[in-house]
């Protein structure tokens, strides 16, 4: 595989409208190839055009799933300006990459404070995710249930089909990982502080 030139992931980023995604299958390919672009990448998420860094973050969420490592040294673009922009698209990046990480306890707060912020955005994909995360934050901080469960039912009752779909599947997953019984009781709280 040939090596990209300097620019050239940017200009393979760029163009389109907010539902495409230009060339980033290109583009992940280059990277997966030459990892040492991932450091090109990152700095796409600075980039003046937000497409092109909706674009770059996608991709690093996309490549953190296989390659968490390769990413890692730049998770801190995920917890920075970014988790706060007015592109939906942009946030949801954000909360699909943060269950994605280790993260420092001061860093850890901050995901956790992006993630309860997002839980209640007005986008349903970007509701959906940051639950998700959440309740992946959860499984190994129990004080976080609580809140997991609120909106859990408030996901289940919800006229979105999105969301009730996003709330069954975090449910099922939880169960699986015996964070509950088959009876919605986290095992880790028999004592009945609370119930999912």
């Amino acid at each position: 595989m040939k090596t990209s030139r300097p620019g050239e992931i940017r200009v393979l980023l760029s163009g389109g409208d907010r539902r495409s995604i230009a060339d980033s299958n290109r583009v992940r390919i280059l990277v997966e190839s030459d990892p040492s672009l991932v450091v090109e990448l990152a700095a796409l998420t600075a980039d003046e055009d937000w497409l092109v860094t909706q674009r770059a973050l996608d991709l690093l969420e996309k490549l953190a799933h296989e390659h968490a490592d390769w990413i890692a040294p730049h998770k801190k673009i995920f917890i920075g300006p970014l988790a706060a922009s007015d592109k939906w698209e942009i946030r949801l990046q954000i909360v699909r990459a943060l269950p994605l990480f280790h993260w420092s306890p001061t860093q850890a707060h901050r995901v956790e404070e992006i993630l309860l912020e997002n839980v209640t955005f007005p986008q349903n994909f970007v509701r959906a995710w940051a639950l998700d995360g959440l309740a992946t934050f959860a499984e190994r901080k129990v004080t976080l249930m609580p809140i997991v469960r609120r909106h859990l039912r408030d996901f289940e009752r919800s006229s979105s089909k999105a969301l009730q779909a996003r709330a069954k599947q975090i449910r099922a997953r939880l169960r699986r990982q015996g964070a509950l019984g088959t009876d919605g009781v986290s095992r880790r709280d028999r004592r009945g502080s609370y119930r999912l």
